[in-house]
């Protein structure tokens, strides 16, 4: 993921996780009471219904309508095939064309914004959509959205206040984007009973090696090749690697750098790359010598000469990652959904599974629920055909049914209902991301990971309560999977740190702060400070990757050194400031949230 949705979502799949232990994949989709595909207002399989009116009335849906999604969330390029797949083509006769910078590279946006043609739905960054509204490309959707049945309950406490802060390119209040991974708790609640970002191990391997008590970084590295040396392999021969690394995430800095930041308090800010900025409002530069940047490049530049990190890491992307995930080829996880590879009950029945660690010297910074999103955007391209019927399916995606499917798949097959009329999983459901179990004919067949929607991206989140079971769509939180995960891993490891979860942990010992999640305009560059930003970018990742990898301290220390002098000279100043700018306002913003909390 780039930038920083990728923030859980850069991720390349949205997992659900269990407490402690993950069980099913988030970014699927959900079923709902009258199971795969044949909700409410549903066609059966195979019949595409000709004017039936799921929300905007009146829309034929008896033509095939290809869309093209630019999608800057996606990990998949090409058409949405699979279950997902065959779910909109059978309700809506709808196919999606998925467009993804992050596997065809970051020209496609140049290319298709120069052409004034970016597609017909839109994922994009907030400062894409500040170029993009002035250029004319995005659809005013304010009366669109007003028939709607699901989106238009959100337009007044989430979509018109994101959309009004875009002040210059939206003078008249209208409603052009709908934020991603809205959350509907308020906006300075977290939810989660992880942090995004904190130390995960597998639990059976730090036992393994006598869970030594881990005070700062040194002791983690220690940990690491400990466990390395007693489990060099996988019961079948599979290496595995203490540290594994990946470059197709890199946005305006090093990714896998920026996350591990957040251990120690520091964040950066979506829509800066050159700062990074704690709870108390602290700005600083990512080239200070100080900075937890820097810190972080040498955690990994000292890991790596321990031979802690994967060797694979310049090379490899993350499909090669989470296939190592899976296989539980990793020892150091530090998405909290990255355990939703390996993590199931059965597993943590048996004590095995990836788990939080604390690290006692670190001091998590860890944003709330997105209330108003997550920096990226739904939008409609103004060149759209048809648009009525791709709001009508951003609708549906909101819809109780279509959360359903998204965030757990589908009724009946990973997932049922209990008595009491809430949901469980199924044993089906609990392992069908990790095995890619197979779905039956009738639902589209292949396997259940491949046809997950590719969309990799949600208007309204999984932190929105189903209205049917008053619980939220996220299965690590029904209380029927919560019960299902007393299992001996999570009790063990609730008994050895005398807390719930993870997030009550280090909420108790005062090791996080939780700053409300702001997202906001914050302006577009400058066509001057564009290019320099661009060029400053290119340089801190390769510079970043060149000093994990030195040779020596001697060597690291060099790159730095030239690193700071050389950024200077390609603008870094200009970009600075803008940054700086950006980050006075989030501070304010957040104060202000706090305020009125």
């Amino acid at each position: 993921m780039r930038t920083h949705i990728k923030l859980g979502r850069k991720s390349a799949l949205l997992l659900g996780t269990a407490i402690l232990l993950v069980t099913t994949a988030l970014s699927g989709c959900s079923g709902n009471s009258n199971n795969g595909g044949t909700a409410a207002g549903t066609a059966e399989p195979g019949t595409p219904t000709e004017s039936s009116d799921p929300g905007t009335g009146g829309i034929d849906h008896s033509k095939p309508l290809t869309i093209t999604v630019f999608n800057n969330a996606a990990n998949y390029q090409g058409e949405q095939t699979g279950w997902y797949g065959k779910l909109l083509k059978d309700k809506f006769n709808i196919t999606l064309n998925i467009l993804a910078p992050q596997v065809a590279g970051d020209q496609l946006y140049k290319t298709r914004s120069a052409s004034g043609d970016l597609g017909d739905l839109l994922i994009i960054e907030n400062s894409q959509l500040e170029e993009l509204i002035p250029a004319g490309m995005i659809m005013d959707l304010t009366d669109l959205i007003k028939n709607t049945e699901h989106l238009s309950k959100y337009v007044d406490n989430h979509f018109k206040p994101f959309n009004v802060a875009f002040e210059k390119q939206n003078p008249d209040g209208k409603i052009y984007a709908l934020p991603a991974f809205t959350a509907d708790t308020s906006p300075t609640t977290f939810s989660e009973e992880l942090p995004y970002s904190s130390p995960i191990l597998p639990w059976d391997y730090y036992k393994g090696i006598g869970a030594p008590k881990l005070n700062n970084l040194n002791d983690l590295m220690t940990a690491l090749k400990d466990m390395q040396a007693k489990y060099p392999k996988t019961p079948d021969g599979k290496p595995i690697v203490p540290i594994t690394l990946w470059k197709d995430w890199d946005g305006g800095s090093m990714e896998n750098v920026r996350w591990l930041s957040n251990w120690y308090g520091y964040e950066q800010p979506n829509g800066t790359t050159t700062i990074q900025l704690n709870a108390k409002g602290d700005i600083v530069p990512i080239v200070d010598d100080n900075s937890m940047y820097k810190k972080i490049l040498q955690f990994y530049y000292d890991a790596n000469k321990m031979g802690l990190v994967d060797p694979d890491s310049p090379s490899q992307d993350w499909t090669k990652v989470s296939e190592k995930l899976t296989n539980k080829q990793v020892l150091l996880l530090w998405y909290s959904w990255q355990r939703g590879f390996y993590n199931t009950i059965e597993r943590g029945n048996q004590g095995d599974g990836n788990v939080a660690v604390p690290i006692a010297d670190s001091h998590l910074i860890q944003n709330s629920d997105a209330y108003f999103g997550n920096g990226r955007v739904f939008a409609i391209g103004s060149k759209a055909k048809e648009p009525e019927r791709i709001m009508e399916l951003m609708d549906w995606m909101s819809s109780p049914e279509g959360l359903r499917y998204y965030t757990n798949g589908f009724e009946g097959f990973n997932y049922e209902k209990t008595p009491e009329g809430k949901f469980k999983l199924t044993e089906v459901g609990q392992t069908a991301f990790q095995e890619n179990t197979p779905v039956p004919d009738e639902y589209g067949g292949g396997g259940y990971q491949d046809g997950q929607s590719k969309v990799n991206s949600m208007i309204m989140s999984d932190f929105v309560v189903d209205p049917e079971t008053k619980e939220f769509y996220n299965s690590t939180y029904w209380a029927s999977t919560i019960e299902a995960n007393k299992t001996a891993l999570t009790t063990d490891w609730q008994k050895t740190y005398d807390a719930t979860t993870p997030t009550e942990y280090y909420q108790k010992n005062n090791m996080i702060d939780i700053v409300p999640n702001i997202n906001t305009s914050l302006g577009s560059d400058s066509s001057d400070v564009k290019n320099k930003r661009s060029q400053i970018s290119d340089y801190v990742k390769n510079t970043s990757w060149k000093m994990i990898f030195a040779k020596d301290q001697a060597q690291f220390d060099q790159l730095w050194t030239k690193l700071k002098s050389d950024v200077t000279g390609l603008g870094w100043d200009d970009v600075f400031a803008v940054d700086k700018e950006r980050a006075d306002k989030i501070v304010k913003m957040r104060a202000d949230a706090i305020a009125n909390k």
